[in-house]
């Protein structure tokens, strides 16, 4: 018997490392997923490709019930689909860590505890901005355009060069994206902030 291993996440953007480190040292293949969710196995392609994979005995591991679909609705989807084809599944982490042939109380239950974790998350992410914004600060991801790349933006664009061809010579210099280009998207905005700033401070308006 082989454990065949599926990660799965549900944006590019999110890290993949903690399944890996917890799949890669006991199976003998991992197959990986970034897709938002689907309720049918068939569109899942890493899915259906782990599937195929496995040989009789074999088991399908994932870390934790919720791999198996975003949601209580698709995880049982998915497992229904599983034991049907008569694929067991293992579990390594969580209330339904362990091997499992057929649907379970607790395996429901793992399911719609991590959709209501979810849930909270979503919620408190929510809330947390919300709260920022009213203290006059705002929330989310820290800006691509930084204030030294700006600055070299509008000098290129001062000696006559294009967003496009500004585009090359600027270089994201921390976070995931770093050493590349920022988008034309991206430094268009940040132009056209800069450029709003300078207006404002020319012309203030008057107290009412």
């Amino acid at each position: 018997m082989a454990l065949i291993g599926l990660v799965r996440v549900s944006l590019d953007k999110q890290n993949t490392e903690r399944q890996h480190d917890a799949l890669d040292p006991i199976c003998l293949k991992v197959f990986e997923e970034k897709v938002s969710g689907k309720l049918m196995t068939e569109e899942r392609p890493a899915l259906v490709a782990a599937l195929e994979y496995i040989r009789d005995g074999d088991m399908l591991c994932v870390q934790e019930v919720d791999r198996l679909g975003r949601n209580l609705l698709e995880g049982l989807i998915v497992l229904n689909d599983l034991f049907e084809r008569g694929i067991a599944v293992k579990v390594l982490e969580g209330i339904a860590a362990g091997e499992h042939r057929e649907r379970s109380l607790i395996l429901d239950l793992a399911l719609a505890l991590a959709e209501d974790r979810r849930r909270d998350i979503v919620r408190k992410t929510k809330d947390g901005l919300a709260a920022a914004k009213a203290r006059g600060r705002v929330g989310g991801r820290r800006p691509v355009m930084t204030e030294p790349l700006v600055i070299q933006a509008v000098a290129l664009r001062d000696k006559g060069f294009t967003i496009r061809q500004i585009q090359p010579h600027l270089r994201i210099t921390e976070g995931k994206n770093k050493g590349r280009n920022p988008s034309v998207g991206a430094i268009s905005q940040a132009l056209s902030a800069h450029d709003a700033a300078i207006t404002d401070r020319l012309n203030p308006q008057e107290d009412q």
